[in-house]
């Protein structure tokens, strides 16, 4: 609704300018040929004046066609990331106003479609009313989620590599047990929710809705809301990075070493490459040997 009030007003302006300058032309026209000779005569003479016009002139002229030159290759550049690579955006979402147009896109892509999504704990991904994900969780077909399990060597090096002294190793389990329930109460409501957990230290957290993926990445000793989102989109181009993004997810949920968490019992079930159950556990802090100490 904005952004449309905004191109509208935007095209008002444009109309206005174009009809001034047009208005303006013959009083301009007449006002340069009538002064033209007065004005002159009075420069001609001074050298100094001349010259540093020249200078300025072509100091102008050098900054314009470096400009040009720089917007040509940035255009090219463009074109090459979004054709070759399908990058649509690389957004820093540090300003509200950027995480508000972010949200509101997920929810354009993710609203009752599948949603494929692998993070950390999950809480103010789609926890917090504020997150990206809440109202998509909340209203998609099908949810795929991953994890990391909170009592696993994963989650206490990534609690480790943040130098933050509010992010603790029991701070992180609390947020992922909070996103668990969160998903058990989805659960609860005959909503088609699947969770996994694992183990391993975390290297992308990716959001696929619809035909974008989102990516960013869990940069050691940075909070992961600090960096840049990557968004592509689908193509069918080869070359397009949708492709080994999307596969990646895959590979990592059909990974019969992951266990998916059963809302009903509170336990791990570990499945072979047909699907099969081969074992379950409780998920508890007893339940894991090579706990990491802080």
């Amino acid at each position: 609704m904005f952004k449309s009030i905004k191109n509208v007003v935007y095209h008002i302006f444009i109309l206005v300018l174009s009809a001034v300058i047009a208005l303006s032309l013959p009083s301009t026209g007449k006002f340069i040929a009538d002064n033209y000779l007065t004005y002159w005569s009075l420069i001609e003479s001074e050298k100094m004046f001349l010259i540093s016009v020249e200078i300025a002139v072509a100091v102008l002229l050098i900054m314009l066609f470096n400009y040009l030159v720089r917007s040509w290759k940035d255009r090219k550049f463009s074109k090459m990331a979004l054709n070759d690579m399908g990058l649509v955006l690389a957004a820093h979402t540090e300003s509200l106003r950027k995480r508000k147009q972010l949200k509101k896109f997920k929810e354009q892509q993710g609203i009752a479609r599948d949603v494929l999504l692998i993070g950390s704990t999950g809480c103010n991904t789609f926890v917090n009313p504020e997150g990206d994900l809440h109202n998509v969780i909340q209203n998609c077909r099908e949810a795929k989620i991953m994890l990391l399990n909170p009592f696993g060597e994963g989650a206490c090096v990534r609690a480790k590599s943040i130098p933050d002294p509010d992010v603790t190793l029991e701070h992180f389990r609390e947020q992922i047990m909070r996103s668990v329930d969160f998903l058990k109460s989805l659960k609860a409501l005959q909503k088609n929710i699947r969770l996994k957990l694992y183990e391993e230290t975390p290297l992308l957290k990716l959001a696929v809705l619809g035909d974008y993926v989102f990516m960013k990445y869990y940069h050691s000793g940075l909070n992961v809301q600090k960096m840049p989102e990557y968004i592509f989109k689908h193509s069918s181009n080869q070359s397009c990075l949708f492709h080994p993004l999307y596969q990646f997810f895959l590979l990592k949920w059909r990974d019969p070493n992951i266990p998916e968490y059963d809302f009903d019992s509170d336990e791990l079930i570990y499945r072979d490459n047909s699907g099969n159950k081969v074992k379950s556990e409780k998920l508890d802090e007893m339940t894991f040997k090579a706990a990491c100490v802080i």
